[in-house]
């Protein structure tokens, strides 16, 4: 398995690699739930170089995508992106990606796990278009910075430089240079939970972009953090709590989808689902009253019927104690915000995500 580009810099250290999306990476610096505090406090520091990107060229590239992707790229703004489905002809979900438009190309950006199989597809579907896909994973990475003291961070740092990130939209990129000595990109993240950027650069210049950070008070986080605060976010992970037998509406992901784009594959089911009103399953979290955790695959019952699944779980710091969080699939008529459930046999209520509260101090700016 690949190390990423920051995990072979920390190489040295002693620190717990293991795979995570399609790449080895550090999975705790300390403790996970003090690494989850820093994100809900201050500010934490992780690796994302377990994301992959594929870079597209060609005068087709924006007709040919929009034809691909269940989001609008046609009428994208250039530095901005999207994030998206690719689905099957019976409009199941093979994947989730972000599109950017950079201008003179559009840059996809999604899980190493899903990269070659995504190449794979599209390669399948380029027939007569003048479209070129490149892989640039050794060219590109990624360092995350997410919390209420993100914001004052990145303003220090960009202000030595005389530019500043701060006020970008979700999926926004902004392009900087480090001092005089190399480029890099800031984006600000969809993530919900707390105020989140990423910064793409060059992978020889990860060691220097992280130690900085560091130095400026963002606390070193792994990927077990990073899942704690996806649960508690709710967010849904491709190939965990989203899988390839799903349809999107049942996701609950509106943001994946546009209903005016025109024709994409697998649009003909999405429009069906739409004009119908609904599915019978939503996505959603529950918080449950019990310290052990089920294991994914629990079924949910609910008046002694079976109503869903469970597909992430989580035991998260919240309240001064512990709790315990899940999230998964309900059939609509038992998903009500604030229904009681039970998880193989324990309590619990269904709860919209997300499943912890989060206080922004009030100087802090999302």
């Amino acid at each position: 398995m690949p190390r990423t580009a920051l995990a072979e810099k920390l190489a040295d250290e002693g620190l717990p690699l293991k795979n995570y999306r399609g790449a080895d990476t550090v999975e705790v610096f300390s403790d996970p739930r003090d690494e989850f505090e820093a994100v809900r406090s201050s500010a934490g520091v992780y690796d994302l170089g377990w994301r992959s990107k594929l870079v597209l060229t060609g005068n087709d590239r924006v007709r040919w995508l929009n034809g691909m992707i269940t989001n609008n790229v046609r009428d994208l703004p250039v530095n901005h992106g999207v994030y998206s489905f690719v689905l099957n002809a019976q409009g199941r979900i093979l994947g989730d990606l972000y599109a950017y438009n950079r201008g003179e190309y559009l840059l996809v950006d999604t899980d190493r796990s899903q990269l070659e199989p995504m190449r794979e597809l599209f390669d399948k579907f380029i027939i007569m278009d003048d479209v070129e896909l490149t892989k640039i994973e050794d060219k590109l990475t990624g360092i995350g910075l997410a919390g209420p003291g993100a914001n004052e961070i990145l303003a220090d740092i960009t202000r030595e430089h005389g530019q500043f990130a701060t006020g970008l939209e979700p999926l926004q990129v902004f392009d900087t240079t480090w001092a005089i000595n190399f480029g890099y990109s800031i984006v600000r993240s969809d993530f919900p939970l707390v105020p989140a950027y990423e910064l793409w650069l060059a992978p020889e210049h990860v060691g220097t972009v992280w130690n900085r950070l560091t130095i400026s008070g963002a606390t070193p986080v792994g990927f077990e953090a990073l899942e704690l605060l996806r649960v508690a976010a709710g967010v849904p992970r491709y190939g965990i709590d989203i899988r390839d037998r799903d349809l999107p509406q049942e996701t609950e992901q509106q943001r994946a989808l546009n209903f005016n784009k025109g024709c994409y594959v697998g649009q003909e089911i999405v429009e069906r689902i739409h004009s119908r009103g609904a599915v019978h399953r939503m996505f959603t979290g529950f918080k449950i009253a019990h310290r052990q955790l089920p294991p994914p695959g629990s079924k949910i019952q609910a008046a002694g019927k079976e109503v869903g699944e469970i597909t992430s779980v989580a035991t998260v710091p919240c309240d001064g104690g512990q709790g315990s969080i899940a999230l998964g699939y309900i059939r609509r008529e038992a998903g009500n915000p604030g229904s009681t459930v039970e998880i193989d046999g324990v309590p619990a209520v269904v709860t919209a995500p997300p499943l912890v509260d989060v206080n922004v101090p009030t100087t802090q700016k999302s």
